[in-house]
């Protein structure tokens, strides 16, 4: 019964990935109109973002995800320790106390293209 749940809650996640990525490739953003959206790392780091962060965060950084909260304005130091190892820099306080962030080994290269998009 127990992994019967856990499939379930799987598939409702990536149903809500899947729709997520969905609506991002409708939306037309904004964000591209500005300055920073002609620097490749920006664009770089919005590409790893819509393809690995907007399944649980928004697809807006500004604003919280159904699962994960806002990332606008997140620093480098607060993206590395998340996406590698879900833990929290020293001192730093959670904006939600859930702990079902999945490691992101493979997105260690990307986390400056990240830190731009986010900034």
């Amino acid at each position: 019964m127990g992994q019967q749940k856990e499939m379930q809650r799987f598939r409702r996640l990536l149903t809500i990935a899947c729709l997520a990525l969905a609506l991002a490739a409708c939306s037309k953003d904004s964000d591209q109109s500005t300055e920073s959206a002609k620097s490749p790392d920006w664009a770089r780091g919005r590409a790893v973002y819509v393809a690995n962060c907007i399944a649980c965060h928004s697809n807006d950084p500004s604003m919280d995800g159904p699962i994960g909260p806002a990332l606008k304005g997140s620093s480098r130091e607060l993206l590395e320790a998340r996406v590698l190892t879900t833990t929290y820099p020293p001192g730093y306080k959670p904006k939600r106390p859930t702990k079902v962030m999945p490691q992101f080994p493979f997105l260690k290269d990307e986390i400056p293209a990240l830190t731009a998009y986010l900034r």
